[in-house]
């Protein structure tokens, strides 16, 4: 175990603490100068996710390999137990009740899906790839929790699953045709989703499309981010020192809009610094995902940074107005138990994928 530990990416390791240590300063700043009610609990919750990254870290690859199906079933079992067994929170059903604990199970079937694509890639040849009988599995991998997910509803984290999953496909060899038939099939049905959408997510487009028709109520929250970025100029306004966030016109400024509180405070720098430090894990994700020697670890390590890239394009976009709000949190910033372990029980999965890069996996059994 010990050589195991050592043989983690500790830069890695340090670039995600320093994330966090940003979003316990940003939390803290929210609160008026507090460590409670955000910073304290994020503070446990990154110490106990970070225990479960290690685990998953050091567990040989021959494990996760085997037990990848069996992680997406439980998964899948407990997204589709909400149906039954979820309560409401914020005019959605994500959420259920393990042992007095909320866990909001899409966040755990993102990486559920990482594992069993990558596991059944793992299991093809690159040929059978061209084959369309060989993507029906993959496909309802991917579409049958995303169906569970927008029926919450959850478009955001549904958006995520399918981006998540068309990144796998692409990486695995899958011809470019498909992915050119399956767009112009989504551009076409487009009008039709409108009907399919719930009131309050065609609510959001148009609050998108014109936002100062209504600032003090549907158009308030971007309304209100939109000042805070740009007060904020390129040096900020200083630490605990944002008008919009302190005096709390800027609403779920320790979740989704967490960012728009750096924007206020630290300027166009803080914002450089922060996206930054993104790129770099994405792009050690990246590296390891071409270093492995085996398609289940390449797959882990891009898959993992398609969910981080996707998360962070598609919050920092809400929040400058730029596509609509869809309450999708930022990774190790915004405050929430679900985001935190299951952002870095994927790090866990590309630490997994860089200290095996060199074994030599064999195809699983039992495939699909």
């Amino acid at each position: 175990m010990v050589e195991r530990i050592k043989q983690l990416n500790f830069a890695l390791i340090i670039y995600l603490t320093l994330m966090s240590l940003i979003g316990f300063a940003m939390m803290y700043s929210a609160a008026g100068g507090s460590l409670s009610p955000w910073a304290d609990k994020q503070i446990l919750r990154f110490c106990f996710a970070f225990c479960i990254m290690l685990a998953i870290a050091i567990t040989p690859a021959q494990i996760l390999l085997h037990y990848s199906y069996l992680f997406y079933g439980v998964c899948l079992v407990v997204l589709v137990g909400i149906e039954v067994a979820g309560f409401m929170g914020k005019g959605a059903k994500r959420w259920v009740d393990i042992g007095g604990v909320n866990l909001q199970p899409s966040e755990l079937m993102k990486l559920a899906v990482i594992l069993a694509l990558a596991r059944y890639f793992h299991s093809q040849n690159f040929s059978d790839t061209s084959r369309l009988i060989r993507l029906i599995p993959p496909i309802l991998l991917v579409l049958v929790p995303a169906a569970f997910i927008l029926r919450q509803p959850n478009l955001g984290t549904a958006t995520i699953l399918i981006f998540v999953g068309t990144t796998l496909f692409f990486m695995a060899g899958v011809q470019s045709r498909y992915f050119i038939i399956i767009i112009a099939l989504g551009l076409l049905c487009t009008p039709i989703g409108w009907h399919f959408l719930h009131d309050y997510q065609k609510q959001r487009v148009m609050t998108f499309l014109h936002p100062e028709d209504d600032p003090l109520g549907a158009g308030y929250n971007i309304m209100q981010s939109m000042i805070a970025i740009g007060s904020g100029g390129f040096w900020g306004k200083g630490y605990m020192n944002g008008s919009q966030g302190q005096l709390d016109f800027l609403p779920e400024k320790h979740t989704d809009f967490i960012f728009t509180m750096i924007a206020e405070e630290f300027g166009f720098l803080g914002c450089f610094i922060v996206v930054s430090l993104y790129l770099i894990m994405i792009f050690y994700g990246v590296m390891i995902a071409l270093r492995s020697r085996h398609v289940f670890g390449s797959l882990l390590a891009i898959g993992v940074s398609a969910m981080l890239f996707i998360h962070i394009t598609i919050n920092m976009m809400m929040i400058m107005g730029l596509i609509p709000v869809v309450g999708v949190p930022l990774p190790l910033l915004s405050y929430g138990g679900s985001i935190m372990i299951s952002i870095l029980m994927g790090f866990g999965l590309m630490q997994n994928a860089y200290i095996n890069r060199d074994v030599v996996l064999p195809k699983a059994n039992g495939v699909l």
